[in-house]
């Protein structure tokens, strides 16, 4: 199957899906430009796109009865366009929610820059720039400066004048709520989405059989944990066997998901409670809160069958839109 250990394996999914990869293989190239077009008018897409378990029945009193008035967020005003002679330059992964955060900041903040997508197994790469395999690194090549870690890098954006006034995403507000609602889905989200980067074939960190191998060694699968699953080096804890992890990953993708996508449009109904607009998730104007929630929900969207309520679903679209990064609709599985 598709997580072979032979790169001569001639791979029955990706053979029983090749006139729809191929198909994405074009559309993926120019799926940002895709993306946009999808957002010319967001509201046009809400109720195809929202979830039944969003709309609520009412009675034929109150459905007569007249509207409240709404106060209506206004949504994120980019300021003027940065291009620099020299473009920074972000290292990812496309997949990563951390890599995402700087994307998707710079994307707010209308900086251009050149992102450069690392292959899951390139070690020499990083490790010449920051001395270790870690992704998002941050160059900025006419300072022939660089750094890691995602929240150093917005903050190194923010404060260079060079790169727009300073301030212009809010600092986070500390949503307890919704990092707790985010715990609640994690061994959720990890069975679901990990299996579905590597499957797709599409994603450019995983192009290569050694690419998935190198993701598949190194992220457990739920329930088992990460030392269990890497082992920590030592002759007694070795971790698990590689064909063992293969078969996993194998078996995940196998395995009908419609129980747990319930669950989880169940919990996306929950979120979006919690969020204030469909323009951000805070009272108050788009913030640290955003990027980091917006950077985590994105990986969502690479399940298929998953049912977004009305302002959430607007919500993904429209910082996808303003962030210029976009989502995995096109190649769910």
């Amino acid at each position: 199957d598709f997580f072979s250990l032979t790169s001569s394996t001639s791979f029955p999914l990706l053979e029983r899906r090749r006139p729809f990869a191929m198909k994405l293989s074009l559309a993926i190239l120019g799926l940002a430009a895709a993306s946009a077009r999808a957002f010319v008018a967001p509201s046009a897409k809400t109720f195809s796109m929202a979830s039944p378990l969003a709309m609520s029945t009412v009675d034929d009193a109150a459905a007569a009865a007249p509207a409240a008035p709404v106060a209506v967020a206004a949504p994120f005003v980019k300021g003027p366009r940065i291009v620099r002679d020299d473009l920074p330059v972000v290292y990812v992964y496309d997949h990563c929610p951390f890599c995402v955060r700087v994307r998707l900041a710079l994307g707010i903040m209308n900086v251009k820059h050149n992102v450069h997508f690392l292959a899951n197994d390139d070690i020499p790469t990083p490790t010449k720039l920051v001395g270790k395999k870690i992704a998002p690194i941050f160059e900025i090549p006419e300072d022939d400066f660089i750094m890691m870690e995602s929240l150093d890098i917005i903050d190194k954006v923010d404060s260079d004048p060079r790169f727009g006034s300073s301030g212009q995403i809010l600092p986070a507000t500390g949503r307890s709520d919704v990092k707790a609602w985010q715990k609640s889905v994690q061994t959720m989200l990890r069975t679901l989405q990990r299996p579905r980067y590597v499957a797709t074939g599409l994603l450019p960190e995983f192009q290569q059989l050694d690419g998935r191998h190198a993701f598949i060694k190194n992220h457990q699968l739920p329930p088992y944990e990460k030392k269990e699953w890497k082992g920590d080096g030592t002759d007694d804890n070795p971790g698990m066997d590689m064909d063992e992890k293969l078969r996993l990953y194998a078996e995940a993708m196998a395995t009908d998901p419609a129980a747990m996508i319930e669950d989880l449009n169940a919990k996306l109904v929950e979120l979006d409670d919690m969020v204030y607009s469909e323009h951000y998730c805070s009272e108050g104007g788009l913030s640290m809160d955003d990027v980091d929630l917006w950077a985590r929900l994105r990986s969502i969207t690479i399940v298929k069958g998953v049912q977004w309520p009305e302002k959430l679903g607007n919500y993904m679209r429209n910082l996808s839109e303003l962030g210029d990064v976009p989502l995995y609709d096109e190649m769910a599985l």
